[in-house]
């Protein structure tokens, strides 16, 4: 193994245990923010996969760039519906509409019957103190 290559790889185990220390310790709240932002890093993760793809004149060198280039697809692909999904959470929902009665009621004794739904007849009001 060469020197620089050992080099390589202990700077890469130090980033993987800090950024699992700093991404365990991140609330909730600030999950979809972090993605949109590790979704554009993966994009450059991407590009720098593809330039390493042509840069590549070995077997090895092409297989590397391949697992670097999937991987760092699958991030931002998987990045982005994770953050849609959230993003869904916080939706408002919209009001469903209610049928315009029509017929003869008459005082509220006769309701108007949609077809297929269940109308329900007027409750007693609720006797909470």
């Amino acid at each position: 193994m060469s020197t620089a290559l050992v080099t390589d790889l202990t700077i890469f185990v130090l980033a993987l245990l800090i950024g699992i220390e700093v991404i365990g310790k991140v609330p909730a709240t600030l999950h979809t923010p972090l993605m949109s932002a590790a979704n554009s890093i993966h994009g450059i993760v991407l590009i720098g996969a593809m330039l390493i793809g042509v840069s590549a004149h070995t077997v090895v060198g092409y297989v590397l760039a391949f697992v670097a280039a999937f991987f760092a697809a699958a991030n931002v692909v998987g990045g982005y519906a994770v953050t849609g999904r959230m993003l869904k959470m916080f939706r408002r929902k919209a009001a469903p509409t209610e049928p315009a009665t029509t017929g003869g009621a008459v005082n509220g004794a006769a309701q108007a019957q949609v077809p297929g739904r269940q109308v329900a007849a007027p409750s007693e009001p609720d006797q909470r103190a």
